[in-house]
């Protein structure tokens, strides 16, 4: 990997000899785990200005028509998220000179409160080329990363680190994005981005000036222009610069609102139509019936054959699979059931996804498992090896099991004398509901018949015989771990302890799939970890607080809620405790603060637990109960500063590893639900959302806000195989 400093470029190809499809990463973290941005890319012309407002390619205008840019959504790491960006260069448009890969915080957020700023670039198999670290960010709310430009016939990258106090509005009006005045002029963002609008009109030689580093050919020998950084936008209030006594001039006329960017797109009411039947023993018909499965094969045979159909006729949803996997957009076809030659006896992988565009093919190995069957190393490995050999891209797995960072399912090994390289990638069937269920019910696809038949997919997914319901097993260490808590006998170090934590991590990763998608809210977990922690080490150190206190402890974001939800499995006593910690109101007297959240919650549970937060340590608490008719009895005693209120609701623990009515997993679905249906429902939204509307283009409405829902698909670390 070539590791580049600010202002540096390098050619792609000097870097990999198949970097004509390349995936760029931006990520990021913090010490609390709280810290977030969205990502955005602009393509650009020889002017340095985008040809129209959908060169800009952001959260609610996700992906190019020609496949060129793709945004692949946010994945979590530890003390941070990573956003994804596939670009497939050999589709940019001729008249595209640069793609400016971009991120811009909200609500007043800037990128100095962020740590580890950083850019790579990756092929299409996963090997990272380069990467390029920011280290000075301050008071910006938006920043260039880097951008990729041409240079005659190649490709380039500069890395750039350039950063705006106007966030986004000023950048995109940088850019000459036409940015909608609707309430713009509400914040601070709002004003600099219209003084942005009227110094670009003023000025119009502006756009006649050449780009940043892109004077004009260089002479034969001559070094490569060093970038002239763009200016960024001025903030608002800051003087303008005049002739003293000049009439003002005249205000110009009101801009014409800017194009939508989102497609007006189907999806399907939350509330189903009223039945025809006679009576409710009557089962509606199904395209794709799970009853009559008896046995696991049969069901590794349904489920892939469903899946891989509704793949290749949903393009949004097949795309939504596969792009994550280095695919292009293009015309999908899938298989199942194929014979490929390996050795005396030949294999039989359970699909394969076959993806042509403009003459080049993109082709991978699928391996499904359904129930509790986990993947095995030796299969995987004879498909590795078939798939080097015979130039597929990727091997693609597909199970209940959740993959995590750092904690491979299945090992492989890698022939390092091979050129060609092959991307193994996992994906659970909770990914696939999810990715389902934001299509339909949140964001759209194309028509009412592709709406019918992701439908009919989670009707077919969620039905008991089919085999795919997520992560369903806490694993064979659960027992003992629990015992050993119990008895007082679990030492530190006890590598059960680290498998039982793994299995916790997994069960809190589909908590979020499942939460986002019936939610359409970005839900992600939040992983609080020092910088430098590697996963292993960190679950490691969970482990020994596992073995110490008895306790699992795992937290959740929902985008726009009023906190972090905390879940807390205590092992000792076998209670669930479900909790969130809200700030009490700046400014407010605090009976006026107590009376006001009695109000809030007038319709939670009575056994909802209120505590209230003082100045680094607790003060009175109480159930609903007792304190409506008496909010006083919230108030600390010795006058002490409110900071908060913490709502915590708690319930018994399943004792079973199972996903049984009376196992663990369901216990742990059935707390969360009832906490945010019953708790975090009635509590005011986050105010991120009107500060972001006052600093970016405007949405098309909320059914299309919220672009991804924790990740888009989980991969397992990368083991390539060249060929």
């Amino acid at each position: 990997m070539r590791e580049l400093t600010k202002g540096a470029n390098v050619a792609l190809a000097d870097l990999s000899d198949d970097a004509g499809s390349v995936i760029a990463s931006l990520s990021w973290s913090s010490t609390t785990g709280d810290g977030d941005a969205d990502v955005s890319v602009l393509l650009l012309d020889g002017g340095g200005k985008v040809r129209s407002d959908s060169d800009f390619f952001y959260y609610n205008n996700p992906a190019a028509a020609d496949g060129s840019v793709q945004l692949l959504g946010k994945t979590p790491t530890d003390g941070g998220s990573e956003d994804r960006i596939g670009l497939d260069l050999t589709a940019v448009p001729p008249d595209v000179e640069r793609l400016v890969v971009t991120a811009s915080r909200y609500g007043g957020s800037r990128f100095g409160e962020l740590d580890d700023l950083r850019m790579t670039v990756a092929d299409r198999t996963g090997e990272v080329l380069l990467g390029f670290s920011i280290a000075d960010a301050g008071v910006e709310s938006a920043f260039i990363f880097g951008e990729l430009y041409r240079r005659g016939a190649e490709w380039k990258y500069r890395a750039v680190g350039q950063g705006y106090e106007t966030g986004l509005a000023g950048l995109a009006t940088d850019f000459g994005i036409d940015v909608d005045d609707e309430g713009e002029n509400d914040g601070e963002d709002g004003a600099a981005a219209g003084e942005a609008a009227d110094r670009a009109a003023a000025s119009p030689g502006a756009q006649d000036e050449p780009p940043p580093g892109e004077a004009g050919p260089p002479s034969p020998g001559a070094p490569e222009p060093a970038p002239v950084p763009r200016q960024p936008v001025r903030e608002a209030g800051s003087p303008v610069s005049g002739n003293a006594g000049t009439e003002p001039a005249a205000a110009p006329p009101r801009r014409a609102r800017g194009p939508r960017t989102a497609k007006k797109k189907v999806t399907l009411p939350a509330v189903v139509k009223k039945s025809l039947a006679e009576n409710d023993a009557w089962k509606a018909a199904r395209l794709f019936p799970a009853p009559t499965l008896k046995s696991d094969r049969e069901r590794e045979v349904r489920a892939t054959s469903v899946l891989l159909s509704v793949m290749a006729q949903v393009p949004e949803f097949g795309r939504r699979l596969t792009a994550a996997f280095g695919a292009p957009a293009g015309r999908m076809e899938t298989f199942t059931e194929v014979s490929l030659p390996h050795g005396d006896t030949p294999k039989r992988p359970d699909g394969v996804i076959r993806v042509e565009r403009a003459g080049k093919l993109w082709t991978a190995l699928v391996e499904t498992k359904t129930n509790g069957n986990v993947l095995r190393s030796e299969q995987v490995q004879n498909y590795m090896d078939i798939a080097a050999r015979r130039g597929y891209e990727a091997v693609i797995t597909l199970s209940n099991d959740v993959a995590l960072e750092g904690s491979p399912l299945v090992d492989v090994k890698t022939d390092g004398r091979r050129k060609h390289k092959v991307a193994l990638r996992h994906l659970s069937w909770a990914e696939v509901a999810h990715q389902a269920h934001m299509l339909i019910r949140h964001e759209g696809v194309g028509n009412a018949a592709h709406a019918w038949l992701l439908q009919e997919l989670l009707h077919y997914l969620q039905h008991e015989n089919s085999g795919c319901h997520g992560f369903q097993n806490m694993g064979p260490s659960w027992v003992p771990v629990r015992n050993g808590i119990d008895t007082e006998t679990l030492c530190q170090g006890d590598a059960r302890a680290v498998e039982v934590v793994e299995s916790w991590e997994r069960l809190i990763r589909q908590v979020c799939l499942r939460l986002g998608g019936e939610l359409g809210r970005k839900t992600l977990p939040v992983q609080r970890a020092q910088r430098g922690t590697t996963p292993q080490s960190r679950r490691a150190a969970l482990a020994d607080r596992l073995c110490e206190e008895g306790r699992l402890t795992a937290e959740l974001r929902v985008e726009d809620s009023p906190g972090v939800i905390t879940i807390v499995a205590d092992l000792r006593t076998g209670k669930l405790r479900t909790s969130v910690e809200i700030p009490a109101p700046e400014g407010a007297y605090p009976l006026t603060s107590a009376k006001r959240l009695m109000r809030q919650l007038a319709d939670a549970p009575a056994d909802l637990h209120v505590e209230t937060l003082l100045d680094g340590r607790s003060g009175p608490r109480g159930t609903l109960e007792r304190l409506r008719p008496e909010p006083g009895d919230m108030l600390p005693g010795d006058g002490s500063r409110i900071t908060g209120f913490r709502l915590s609701l708690f319930k018994g623990m399943g004792v079973s590893r199972g996903n049984a009515e009376s196992g663990f997993i369901r216990s742990v679905d059935d707390a969360v639900d009832r906490f945010h249906a019953h708790v975090i429902a009635h509590l005011p939204q986050a105010d991120r959302r009107a500060a972001r509307r006052s600093q970016e283009p405007a949405r098309e409405g909320e059914q299309g806000a919220v672009q991804e829902t924790g990740p888009a698909a989980s991969t397992t670390p990368d083991a390539r195989v060249p060929a």
